[in-house]
């Protein structure tokens, strides 16, 4: 890996960032809908998952750049710099995903 460490920093941190905020923006209503099986679930939180969007696409930005480098480091690969920093955007998402489930009537 001999490119300079701010490059890859951003790439693997822009990375988290858009897998975490298109993630983020069908967390709670993708749930919803799958649990009622009614897919117009989807759209009828517009507010909470804008806000969602943002949250998760902040966290994504933080988390996959800082564990984008060091998959690539210990892996010694640029595509394990890359993979970690769409890990690192999908655990909010997750996170979001699990709690509307958990709220969610069942």
């Amino acid at each position: 890996m001999s490119k300079p460490p701010m490059e890859g920093y951003s790439l693997s941190a822009m990375i988290g960032a858009i897998v975490g905020s298109i993630g983020g923006l069908f967390a709670i209503g993708g749930v919803r809908a799958i649990l009622a099986h009614n897919l117009t679930l989807v759209f009828r939180f517009p507010i909470l998952g804008f806000l969602c969007f943002l949250i998760c696409g902040l966290a994504g930005w933080f988390l996959g750049g800082f564990l984008g480098p060091r998959c690539g480091q210990r892996f010694g690969s640029y595509q394990a710099e890359l993979l970690g920093g769409a890990a690192g955007g999908l655990a909010p998402v997750l996170l979001i995903a699990i709690w509307a489930w958990y709220t969610s009537p069942h």
